[in-house]
């Protein structure tokens, strides 16, 4: 299964998505923001990059954008709810328009971020 490197800074959002891709045997590794996922890359690159976009310090976008800097950028899966001034349409087409291989609103299903997954790892 694949490496997967989930950058939520909600908690619980973040256990619980890890909790179900190591259901499905994916190794999983977490960060809290960008700029904690950008150190993890470093020491170990994953095969998928799964990013919230509304984040503390280095938001998603930010992050994006890095990665797609780097020489073997992984694929990236953005999600976003949006806030209150900032619907999850806007941040997921800016996503879109940095280049994601996906992108999820929340909240999703299971199933949803599953077969997301697998289709971004088998492209």
């Amino acid at each position: 299964m694949a490496h997967i490197l989930v950058v939520e800074d909600d908690p619980i959002f973040r256990e619980m998505l890890m909790q179900m891709l190591q259901a499905e045997r994916h190794q999983v590794t977490a960060a809290n923001d960008g700029q904690e996922a950008l150190a993890l890359i470093q020491r170990k690159p994953p095969d998928l990059v799964l990013t919230d976009i509304l984040m503390p310090d280095m938001d998603g976008i930010t992050l994006v954008g890095e990665l797609r800097a780097l020489p073997k950028a992984p694929p990236i899966i953005a999600m976003s709810g949006g806030r209150r001034s900032i619907s999850a349409d806007f941040n997921l087409a800016s996503a879109d328009l940095m280049g994601v291989q996906a992108s999820l609103q929340k909240p999703f299903s299971r199933q949803m971020l599953l077969e997301t997954i697998r289709k971004v790892l088998a492209a």
